[in-house]
């Protein structure tokens, strides 16, 4: 039978988030960041004169608002006032090159775009972002005849009527990657993200008591889920500017966080390679992982160094933080979890029925937090959902006490650091090279990164062979951080029956390549 959550009574108001704490606390601390930190009275105000000042611009009610930002305090005032504007927030990672910026700003068919003064390269070599129908707004520097963000929040709140929230109607559009290697929209509801944010805040036993720390950034959803989750339980919430272990350190022991979310590579590299100590961890109480398996030896170091347990948490950006091990016995470490509030999962084989306990199959998802589709694309939400269920494709396995084990990805998307990366994407960039005829990329297992991308080339016959390095900077200039970090001379690439690059037998070269690398050592 299907396995249901704890049941959710509701979705949090995005639209009025600050509620419950501008009524019970209004000049306690609500925002910190590195640069500057906000009340909840303050944070109120800044929301609600940035969304008038975006109406004011003439953004409308479902207008796409598109960002290219780095973590900032005011990048999260920013999605809350688009929120409360009936605008619908887009964020874009913030590694995107210009043609990436260029496919999302497209498919999203946005407005405006909100990007930060560093980028300005990649924003004018954008063909789209300066002929946006609302223009660019700029932070922390200009852009060529932008506005300025900063200017918009502390300027005089214009005298404009916002809209009546529409709870059904689509409010957030995050972009990730699918099975066929194309970015789409994963959209959102007031209702359907309001009730992650309730899910997530309930999952995690959160109260104004607590200082939450999302190690990750906002443009991502594990990083904005939890930032508003404390904020809907009227917790205090920590924004890092960057994910650099120095940065984060150095909050850890400033702001004494009692929740601390991280990607697993991070958490690694704050007690590798930056000293981080028990004394550094002491007021958290809760640290959680999410974005990809924690390697178990890997874990055990981590708790040896620091004392904490690392709770896992699972989910997609379509089913956001569906199961959470918050509870963490012994017995269970490693596993995903249980049922979040609000949720339904159920464990089918490939003929879509529900498998027995301990046995592995795909992953199905319903409920409340369920994204509403992908965005301006009914193929892919139709292929996507069955009778209202979710398919994950991801396999997974449920124990007989309600706890579920990972057990790999039905997908070949590569996750690196916590982003996906399609294969196929990258196979396109490298075959682009005058000198190579065919490529095959495999992500390969990597402790602190979970998956590293390594491509495997065969070359065109008659050319001078190039050097790898040379090719790994040709897609280095193309798809940035998305490039191979190995790439592998093959005489001949292998093939399926199908007649396509087999990546199945290409990982087995690489586990070989591995396996033999670690014997010489």
């Amino acid at each position: 039978m299907p396995i249901a959550g704890p049941v959710l009574p509701g979705p949090a108001d995005l639209t009025d988030l600050l509620a419950p704490a501008l009524a019970d606390k209004p000049n306690e601390t609500a925002l910190v960041s590195p640069s500057r930190s906000w009340t909840w009275r303050e944070l109120e105000r800044d929301i609600d004169t940035l969304a008038a000042q975006l109406v004011a611009m003439g953004l409308r009610r479902g207008d796409r608002v598109a960002s290219l930002m780095p973590n900032r305090g005011e990048l999260l005032l920013h999605y809350l006032a688009c929120l409360r504007a009936g605008l619908v927030v887009t964020p874009l990672n913030y590694r995107y090159t210009a043609p990436e910026i260029d496919y999302a700003l497209d498919v999203s068919g946005a407005s405006i775009l909100l990007a930060h003064a560093e980028r300005a390269g990649d924003v004018r070599a954008s063909a789209l972002a300066g002929q946006l129908p609302l223009g660019l707004i700029a932070f922390d520097g200009p852009l060529d005849g932008a506005g300025q963000l900063e200017n918009l929040i502390v300027g005089a709140k214009p005298p404009v009527e916002l809209p009546d929230p529409d709870i059904d109607a689509p409010a957030l559009v995050f972009f990730t990657s699918g099975s066929t290697g194309k970015p789409k929209g994963v959209t959102h509801s007031l209702f359907s993200f309001g009730s992650v944010v309730a899910s997530w805040s309930r999952a995690m036993e959160v109260t104004g008591e607590d200082a939450v720390f999302p190690g990750g950034s906002i443009a991502h959803v594990g990083s904005l889920v939890t930032s508003f989750a404390a904020f809907a339980a009227t917790s205090r919430v920590i924004i890092a500017h960057s994910v650099d272990g120095d940065e984060i350190l150095s909050l850890l022991r400033d702001n004494r966080p009692s929740v601390f979310l991280s990607l697993p590579s991070a958490l690694i590299d704050l007690e590798r390679d930056h000293g981080a100590t028990r004394e550094d961890f002491a007021s958290v109480r809760l640290c959680m992982s999410g974005g990809d398996k924690f390697p178990a030896s890997v874990e055990e170091e981590f708790t040896e160094r620091t004392g904490l347990v690392i709770n896992e948490t699972y989910g997609l950006t379509e089913a956001t933080a569906c199961l959470f091990n918050l509870s963490q016995p012994v017995a269970k470490r490693g596993s995903t979890g249980m049922v979040t509030p609000g949720f339904t999962l159920s464990i089918r084989d490939d003929s879509g029925k529900e498998v027995a306990a301990d046995v592995d199959g795909k992953l199905w998802v319903s409920g409340a937090p369920v994204m509403i589709g992908y965005w301006n694309n009914a193929e892919a939400t139709a292929a996507a959902f069955v009778d209202g269920w979710f398919d994950t494709g991801d396999v997974m396995r449920v124990d007989a006490d309600g706890y579920f084990w990972f057990r790999g990805r039905k997908k070949q998307i590569i996750v690196h650091d916590g982003s996906n990366i399609a294969p196929q994407d990258i196979e396109e960039v490298v075959m682009a090279h005058p000198a190579v005829d065919l490529a095959g990329v495999v992500g390969v297992h990597d402790e602190v990164h979970g998956e590293n991308v390594w491509a495997y080339v065969t070359l065109v016959d008659g050319v001078d062979r190039p050097r790898v390095q040379d090719i790994i900077r040709f897609a280095r200039e193309r798809v940035g951080y998305k490039a191979p970090e190995v790439i592998l001379v093959l005489d001949t690439m292998p093939v399926n029956p199908a007649g396509k690059v087999d990546r199945l037998a290409l990982k087995k070269l690489a586990a070989e390549r591995l396996s033999a690398e670690h014997q010489e050592d």
